[in-house]
């Protein structure tokens, strides 16, 4: 197996790129193509958990607005052979400045590379448990 084959790991950046703006720029359609349409798909957000590609498609159809507008800090790929990826994403949110974390596991499907399971979550100030583990050991 290769690890960050070139050609995969362009495209997969590519694509990744572009749900980004498609995020940004609500984009719905764009959205869902990104997403494998089965009932597989997986995302879970910062607070809603949808279980299968209707789910995921209602929540975005039903969001008011969007994904609250935010700035990418850092982002990481890693392609494992010709078909299999992962996209982790560090942002901070543009009204808080709230730090988030987005992962995405990208799959070569008939249809071309599609996410089939996704994960956002906000970092909870205060909570480092490498800290709470150091004091405790004191």
């Amino acid at each position: 197996m290769i690890v960050n084959d070139p050609a995969a790991l362009a495209e997969v950046t590519a694509l990744v790129d572009a749900y980004e703006a498609a995020l940004m720029g609500n984009d719905v359609e764009a959205l869902d193509g990104a997403f494998w349409n089965s009932p597989h798909t997986v995302r879970l957000g910062v607070a809603e958990n949808l279980w299968s590609f209707d789910e995921i498609a209602a929540f975005r159809v039903g969001r008011a607005g969007g994904s609250p507008p935010r700035t990418r800090m850092r982002t990481q790929i890693t392609t494992f052979g010709a078909d299999f990826a992962v996209a982790n994403v560090e942002f901070r949110r543009d009204d808080t400045g709230k730090i988030g974390r987005q992962s995405q596991t990208w799959i070569r499907t008939e249809d071309g590379w599609k996410v089939a399971s996704a994960h956002v979550s906000l970092m909870q100030g205060g909570a480092d448990q490498r800290l709470a583990s150091n004091d405790e050991k004191r």
